[in-house]
Parts: C-alpha cells; sequence; structure tokens
C-alpha cells in the first residue's frame, strides 16, 4: 500500500499559493467548531479573498470564538489585563471584524451550523447564511455546499520513535469529511486536507490520531503558535444549583453521563460530585428541599441519590471540564470496549475487568472464541488484554517467545497450560469517556496534559456520527455501552405541549443551534433505558421584570411535543414520557414558579387542555426564589454550594468589580439620579475597602476630571452591590 506523505509548510502564504493552484480560486473550506480552527490559515484566504474580486471563499464552520471586547474606557480598563492573562497571543479572525461592522466583502461567506449563543442575532449575514443542521449532519450539509477543503489545528508526538498527529479537540466532523474526500478521489474535482501544528493543542487519542498521510498541507512555525481559546467559568448561582440537584438525582449509577457547557452544566455535574463526594449533606438537601417527597418515585426508579458504586461512563459530544472532576473524584470510572461480546458480559455481571481462567471459559462457551484459535481470535485475545501483549499464532501454535503452545484449547492439559503461560491481568483497550470536542479553561488543558498516558488513553476523541447516534453497523455496541444513558441538556423555553425551546426565537432568528440536542433525545428515547433530561430556568428577568420560561406556546421548536421526556426546572422534576395532554400540562404547571401558575393553567383551561376541576397541589404552591436563596443560604454558610464550584480564572477583584460592573448599565438609564448621586461623591474620600478595586482598574490616583468621575461611578456600584 502506497504511503501518503503531506507537502510541510512553514510560511502559510505558500500553503496559500499551493491550495489555489490545486483546488482553485473557489475555496469552500470546512473547518471544526470552537478552538480547533487553522486561525492563521483562515485569515491568510480570507485576507486574500479581500483583495482578490475574483476569488471566493466560503467557511463552514461553528461557533467562531473571539476575544472579549470593550464598549467604553471603563470597561477596557477591567478587559484589558483580563484579555491577556487569560487569552495571551489567540489570534483574532478578521471576519469576524468585519461581521461585527456588517463589512463582509460580497465574495465571502461564513456558513456557520452553530452560532456562538445569542451573539449575532442582529447580524444580517450570520442570520442569512445559517446552515441549519444537526451536529451529526453538518460535515453532510458542509459537502453538500461543495466543500473542497478541510482544515483543522493539530498536535503532534513522536511515540515509539514515529511521528503521530492528532485532532486534539476536533475529530468531530474532520474525520466523516476526510473519509469523504479520501473516497471520493479521482472523480476529477481537486480537494485537500490541511494541518495546522500547534504545540498548545492537547494530544488526544482514540479516533484523533492519525499518521502524518491524513493530510495534504501541515502548516508548522513556531511563529504560528498561540493558546487555544480558554473559555472562563461562569458562576452558578442558586437557580442554576437547584437544577442540578434535580437532575443529579436522575443519573443512575452503573449508567452513562452526556452533559453541556455553561453553569448549567456545570451544575448538574456539581450535583453529581456532591451526591458522591459529601452523600449526607446531599440527602440533607434533598429533604429539605422536599425532592424526594415529591419526586422519590421517579428517582427511585430511573436514578438514585447514593454514591456511585460501579460508576459511570461519558458519552458525550462535548467534553467539559468538569468531566475531568468527577473522573478525579471516581465517579467517571466505568470501562467500556469495543466489542459486543465483552461488553454484553461486563453488563450482565458474567466477567470483570479481572481476566481469569473464567473468563476464557465463559468465552468458549458464548462462542466469542472458538476451542481451536484462529488468527481472528488470537488477534482478539491480545488486543484486549487477556492474552499478553506479543503472543502470536503460527501454523496451529501459540508463540511466547521461545515457548509455544498448541492452539487447541479442547485438549485440557494444553488449556491449563495456555491459561498459566499466557493470560494476562486485566481487560485493555478500555474507554471511561467518548467525546467530540472540547472547549474549556486554562486548568482543564493543562490537567489534560500532565495525564498519564494510561489516564489520557480512557478518553477517546471521535466523530459525533459515533457518539450522538446509534445507527451503524455497530449498532448493537453502542446500545450495550451507553447503557443507563442520561443525556442532560438545557432549553430556553418549555412549552405546557411538552416541546422545548433551545436554538432560536419565534421570528425566524436564530441564537445558536440545535448541536446535538435532538440527536441525544431521540437516542434516549431509542435506547431501552435511556432518558433525556432538559433542564429549563423557570423564569428569566427578575422582579416586576420576570417572565415565565414555562409558557402556553411559542412559535419555534428545538425538541417536538412528541419527543417530550423530561423537563426539571430548579422547583422540580415533570416526567413527561408516555403521557397524556392533561397530566403533561399540569406536571408542567407544578414545577414553575408559582407567580405564573394561575395564569398557565387558566389558559389550558380555557382551551379544553386540562380539567376544570383540576386544582394546583398545595405542594408545588411555593415555587420561589425566596425560598430556595433561603433553603440554599443555610448550606453556603456550611461550605456548600459555592459560586464557582469547579474554580475560576477570575481574581477575588476582578469578581467583585464584574459583579460591580453590571450594575452600572441600570445605573446610567437613570440619569438625573445619577448626577445627583455623583455630585455627593465628588468630594468624599475614598474608602480604605475601595482601593483595591480601584487600582485594579487604574483608578487609585485619577490623572483628570474623567477619570475622577469614573472613579466616583465604581464606588457607587461598589457600594450599591455590597462590596464595600
Amino acid at each position: 500500500m502506497e504511503t501518503r506523505e503531506p507537502v510541510y509548510y512553514q510560511d502559510v502564504e505558500r500553503c496559500v499559493d499551493d491550495l489555489v493552484a490545486k483546488v482553485g480560486k473557489k475555496i469552500i473550506m470546512a473547518v471544526p467548531l470552537a478552538v480547533g480552527k487553522p486561525n492563521h490559515l483562515v485569515n491568510a484566504i480570507y485576507r486574500r479573498a479581500k483583495v482578490d474580486p475574483t476569488m471566493h471563499f466560503t467557511l463552514i464552520t461553528a461557533v467562531s470564538l473571539e476575544l472579549p471586547s470593550s464598549s467604553n474606557d471603563l470597561e477596557r480598563r477591567f478587559m484589558e489585563p483580563l484579555v491577556a492573562r487569560i487569552w495571551g497571543d489567540f489570534p483574532t479572525f478578521d471576519y469576524i471584524g468585519d461581521l461585527r461592522k456588517n463589512q463582509i466583502p460580497k465574495n465571502f461567506e461564513l456558513v456557520e451550523f452553530y452560532n456562538k449563543t445569542a451573539q449575532f442575532m442582529n447580524c444580517p449575514h450570520a442570520q442569512q447564511h445559517y446552515l441549519g443542521s444537526n451536529y451529526t449532519h453538518a460535515i453532510r450539509d458542509g459537502l453538500l455546499q461543495g466543500c473542497n477543503v478541510i482544515s483543522q489545528l493539530v498536535a503532534k508526538k513522536e511515540i515509539d520513535g514515529k511521528l503521530y498527529y492528532s485532532m486534539g479537540t476536533n475529530p468531530d466532523t474532520h474525520l466523516d469529511g476526510a473519509e469523504f474526500i479520501r473516497a471520493a478521489e479521482g472523480d476529477g474535482i481537486p480537494r485537500a486536507i490541511i494541518a495546522q501544528v500547534n504545540g498548545d493543542m492537547p494530544f488526544m487519542y482514540g479516533d484523533a490520531k492519525v499518521e502524518p498521510g491524513h493530510y495534504d498541507m501541515v502548516i508548522e512555525n513556531p511563529d504560528y503558535e498561540f493558546k487555544i481559546f480558554r473559555a472562563p467559568k461562569e458562576s452558578v448561582g442558586t437557580t442554576d444549583w437547584m437544577i442540578g440537584l434535580h437532575a443529579s438525582a436522575l443519573v443512575k449509577d452503573d449508567g452513562t453521563l452526556q452533559v453541556g457547557i455553561g453553569s448549567l452544566g456545570d451544575a448538574i455535574v456539581a450535583g453529581v460530585m456532591m451526591r458522591h463526594t459529601e452523600n449526607e449533606a446531599y440527602q440533607a438537601v434533598l429533604k429539605e428541599a422536599g425532592i424526594l417527597e415529591k419526586f422519590g418515585t421517579i428517582i427511585e426508579e430511573w436514578g438514585g441519590v447514593d454514591t456511585f458504586d460501579k460508576g459511570l461512563m461519558s458519552s458525550t459530544e462535548m467534553f467539559v471540564d468538569t468531566l475531568l472532576d468527577l473522573f478525579t473524584c471516581g465517579v467517571l470510572k466505568r470501562k467500556v470496549y469495543e466489542n459486543l461480546d465483552l461488553q454484553t458480559l461486563l453488563n450482565e455481571g458474567t466477567i470483570t475487568e479481572k481476566v481469569t481462567p473464567e473468563m476464557l471459559e465463559v468465552l468458549l462457551e458464548r462462542e466469542t472464541i472458538r476451542p481451536q484459535l484462529r488468527e481472528k481470535d488470537v488477534t482478539f485475545l491480545t488486543a484486549f488484554g487477556i492474552f499478553k501483549k506479543g503472543i502470536t499464532l503460527e501454523n496451529g501454535e501459540l508463540v511466547d517467545g521461545e515457548t509455544r503452545y498448541s492452539a487447541d484449547l479442547s485438549d485440557g492439559a494444553n488449556r491449563e497450560a495456555v491459561i498459566k503461560g499466557c493470560l494476562g491481568e486485566a481487560l485493555d483497550q478500555a474507554v471511561v469517556i467518548y467525546a467530540g470536542f472540547f472547549v474549556g479553561p486554562e486548568a482543564f488543558y493543562e490537567t489534560l496534559k500532565s495525564l498519564s498516558e494510561e489516564e489520557i488513553k480512557l478518553i477517546d476523541m471521535r466523530s459525533v456520527a459515533f457518539i450522538n447516534q446509534l445507527y451503524g453497523d455497530d449498532y448493537q455496541l453502542r446500545v450495550a455501552q451507553r447503557k443507563n444513558g442520561r443525556f442532560i441538556n438545557a432549553a430556553l423555553m418549555a412549552m405546557l405541549n411538552g416541546a422545548t425551546v433551545a436554538d432560536g426565537l419565534d421570528d425566524h432568528r436564530i441564537i445558536s443551534g440545535p448541536g446535538g440536542q435532538y440527536n441525544f433525545v431521540s437516542m434516549a428515547h431509542a435506547l431501552p433505558d435511556g432518558r433525556a433530561v432538559t433542564m429549563v430556568r423557570s423564569t428569566r428577568g427578575s422582579g416586576e421584570k420576570a417572565t415565565s420560561n414555562i409558557v402556553w406556546q411559542y412559535n419555534h421548536t428545538t425538541i417536538p411535543r412528541h419527543l417530550r421526556d423530561i423537563v426539571v426546572t430548579e422547583y422540580g422534576i415533570a416526567d413527561l414520557r408516555g403521557q397524556q395532554d392533561h397530566v403533561v400540562m399540569t406536571r408542567l404547571i407544578c414545577i414553575a414558579d408559582s407567580r405564573f401558575q394561575q395564569q398557565l393553567l387558566d389558559t389550558a383551561k380555557a382551551k379544553g387542555k386540562v380539567p376544570a376541576d383540576y386544582e394546583i397541589p398545595a405542594a408545588f404552591r411555593n415555587n420561589t426564589p425566596e425560598r430556595l436563596e433561603k433553603l440554599i443560604a443555610s448550606y453556603r454558610s456550611k461550605g456548600h454550594f459555592k459560586a464557582f464550584p469547579f474554580g475560576t480564572d477570575f481574581t477575588d477583584e476582578e469578581l467583585v468589580i464584574g459583579k460591580a460592573l453590571k450594575g452600572i448599565k441600570a445605573k446610567t438609564e437613570k440619569k438625573v439620579a445619577l448626577g445627583v448621586a455623583l455630585a455627593k461623591k465628588m468630594m468624599a474620600p475614598v474608602p480604605d475597602a475601595a482601593k483595591p478595586y480601584l487600582k485594579r482598574l487604574d483608578l487609585d490616583a485619577p490623572a483628570d476630571i474623567k477619570e475622577k468621575m469614573m472613579q466616583k461611578l465604581v464606588l457607587i456600584a461598589l457600594e450599591d452591590s455590597g462590596a464595600i
């Protein structure tokens, strides 16, 4: 077989020259979502297209990450040191700036199947070129757009004297696209697969690891090295903590977990972790909150509240940083194997991961292997560690160095000899986490890089075509691996018919995209023991501006009513699967905020969907933020329910300033009151407690009247937020 060798480039412009010579001036390039994008290559092609109107550049991707920006001098003072420390030399995408200014050239199209959440809702180009695809269909639909180039960032590593590349975070769509390109070679259409090497990318194993010949072109230059994008943690408030506690009780030991990014994702993982490491406090808060009394039946049937004995595995499109915390604390420890017979036997409890003579007997009884061992039997036995590494089959004999055994296991004496001399100690090739991509904070990347070879190989980066669905020749294996699957995702709203809204508005503007949510919900219904849990904050806004997220109807749907399953708010769990409409509606009303329950119920009754004599049970009439705050506060005083349960990249001063600055916008809307407050402050001394915050903003010694007014504005904001 011919070995393909890529062309190597130190100059990205030379690479673009050769790319244009190969595929022409119409470049339709697919790059991964989030951090796997080859920034320098994308920018080089974009800049060339801007000055050459005969070119046409289409970029197919998702989640175009960008550095935080500031809209005024005060925000700049807060953000600049933060950006320098966290994001360092991350190169921005030129097209983002033009997109923000509505100055995209006519010969460029940004086509995204998932937008950075809520960032491009008022951007005509982004809205017009949005590609409405499930994550699993993204590469298919990209190919329908005419994709002729696939590119991404890669890590590199020498293993046993041989060079390998790793797609790191993003084999998610790249694997499927590359498979198509290689299969289509010879059809007369020129295409290319390009890698840009980046030393900051963690080297991941599984299907992410490939030989250099996987690529046609490889760009590598120290000048192009940069920190891959860091995603700072969001704070977890009372609402999210309560949602996480409810959802964590639906996770079954000896099961499978999928979660997403953000504070709700952190909340569910934190709840699972609290259940395992602080079980006494966990059960106490569930009891005090009434969760066990109200939802004990569904928790007992589908979840649990005890620690994780057998543990979980994770099959998740997004490898969130908190899964590493579950890994290190002993929750993520259920190992799965890519062999249906082995996985079935493990699920049954017929065998364990320890290799024993009985395991060999079972494999013979189940006819997984034959008594007269064949080449494929020996390959299977050695691959999974049942036989020691290095044992081969030659002329009907098992060869272990200088020692030989008959391959006929029907002979009792010979079988005993083989058992004594050939068996390994424990099953090999285990996987604990299947994932398609990752993005996280600094500590996450550094932890990945510090894992031992044994630990990192338990993480298998894969295509979403494998992770997000059951279809394929290995359907039965995927079902066996994903037992007790709990697929936990977030939505913005839930309609009383059980449909949920996660990615768009009723005027057809897209907020983000469906990603893999539909796939996971559908898979939960297909698995015999799977459940899809959708987390919804019951309200948005606060005080008089509060609005219910449990609504009668909404003119956009992400998950249709016929796939309704479990919905969780901070007030409870609504099991909707297989229920009649009146049950679905009343269960959702029971976990809505009490300020909106009666209106929802009146509407449902008026439409004839709920019996006229139905009344909300007393146990669900006190769904108020105040009750939850009081409950959580008593546990916070004991060290539980921290705002950042998994740490933060922000300093203590930055957390205080950030909270204070959020209140300034509302303050500036009331100009007269603000003017009076500023006038009172102008001659007042600066409190000692405020000095560290002012120093962080370089406002401790104002140089002019403008800086002095900013200083006083910050002091007002700090007072209003309770910081001083």
